[in-house]
């Protein structure tokens, strides 16, 4: 989901990146051991029992899959932290 948010918000012009965005991210993760992780359909599932206390659909998608995968979301955003999903930060 990140991989995907990222290349959106590029292709909008929104994120710049230092090299194509194809080889930035795969370094970046082989850089700090990030596992990509798959959308599947138990983390989607998730989604409608998600209240809706956010409207950015990839930020609930991440949540998620955190649910989905028991993994913890690395992120400030305040309004992520009131699901329930581990957040950090």
């Amino acid at each position: 989901m990140s991989t995907w948010e990222i290349l959106v918000k590029h292709g909008l012009g929104r994120i710049e990146l230092p090299a194509p965005a194809d080889r930035f991210l795969t370094r970046q993760r082989e850089l700090h051991g990030i596992q990509p992780l798959p959308l599947d359909e138990e983390a989607v599932m998730q989604l409608p029992k998600l209240p809706a206390l956010h409207k950015d659909p990839f930020d609930r998608m991440l949540v998620c899959q955190a649910i989905a995968h028991g993994l913890v979301v690395l992120t400030p955003d305040e309004a992520i932290s009131r699901y329930p999903s581990r957040v950090h930060w």
